[in-house]
């Protein structure tokens, strides 16, 4: 194989419930988790030795040890020593530092594409093990489509493929928040809510899987979806990042937006439109009624699939 493409989609967080602490000192969580077409493409070519390089067209993202797509290419060769060099090339369209795993995807279309063109033979279980290792978010990502997330957010259930939905997104290019600062702020004003044995956290993801939120999805309906969107995380990222509350207010009240909502830890808002066209006509309000040139927006849709090659 001389080259090879991959795809890598970001993510939404439809639902994300702090359900309380962990033993490792992450968060036990229950998140719905959504792949949408935004996404990033990694080339993988060969080169001479065992070793790897990375180079993007993004200046401003770190292309050393510190990015996932090494990590992951060198945690994958300690298990495999045979790994020939590989360079990599990344085309970097998921904004940075935005609560949509962007980094996540990237190292997770990296075990994908090692393991097609090194031919290892992996099964995606053994590659979200693997992924598991390296971030919570990156199990999600090799698997992608629509999942629920539990433990830290590595342990997958798949749900039904939702319906191509619209989606606006949303995100100040120069603005970023701290996911350990957002997880430990969340647990300085609420820790006390937290469900604190183990049966009451199974008996909440019962209640979740018997609710109204994975019931709309099972019957495709985008307007109950929009209704039952939740993200714990607002409740201490908008009060400190008031752009983001504003963005936040300002998508959802564009005409054919059913909801809108931050994902992940933010900063980036995302909006389910009832359309296409909805989408397309919300991207410019928003425009609009915030003229900062740090603001970008995409038009873009939901997808059911995770990494996988460009055709």
């Amino acid at each position: 194989m001389k080259t090879l493409t991959l795809v890598a989609p970001a993510k939404i967080n439809l639902y994300l419930e702090i359900l309380g602490d962990r033993p490792d000192g992450f968060h036990e969580l229950a998140m719905v988790m959504q792949s949408i077409a935004l996404g990033d493409r990694l080339h993988l070519r060969p080169r001479s030795g065992h070793g790897f390089q990375l180079s993007c067209d993004r200046p401003d993202l770190e292309v050393d040890e510190r990015n996932l797509i090494l990590k992951a290419a060198q945690r994958l060769q300690r298990s495999f020593p045979q790994l020939g060099g590989v360079e990599f090339f990344l085309e970097k369209r998921i904004p940075i530092g935005a609560g949509l795993a962007g980094g996540s995807t990237d190292g997770a279309a990296a075990l994908v594409g090692l393991d097609l063109f090194s031919h290892l033979g992996l099964t995606q279980p053994e590659l979200e093990a693997i992924a598991a290792e390296l971030g919570s978010d990156m199990p999600f990502c090799i698997a992608g489509a629509t999942q629920l997330c539990t433990g830290r957010g590595e342990q997958l259930t798949p749900l039904p493929p939702l319906p191509e939905l619209p989606i606006v997104l949303a995100k100040f290019e120069s603005l970023s928040v701290s996911t350990p600062w957002a997880y430990g702020r969340y647990r300085e004003q609420f820790g006390d809510r937290y469900l604190q044995t183990e049966s009451a956290r199974r008996d909440r993801l019962q209640a979740l899987h018997a609710g109204p939120l994975l019931q709309a999805m099972s019957a495709g309906d985008p307007v109950a979806i929009a209704q039952h969107l939740r993200n714990d995380l607002e409740a201490v990222v908008l009060p400190e990042y008031p752009q983001v509350a504003k963005l936040r207010a300002v998508l959802g009240n564009c005409a054919g937006i059913l909801a809108a909502q931050m994902s992940g830890s933010g900063p980036s808002v995302f909006g389910i439109a009832d359309s296409p066209a909805a989408a397309q006509t919300a991207v410019e309000q928003v425009r609009q009624a915030i003229a900062d040139p740090d603001l970008k927006l995409w038009a873009t849709t939901t997808v059911s699939h995770g990494i996988q090659t460009e055709v």
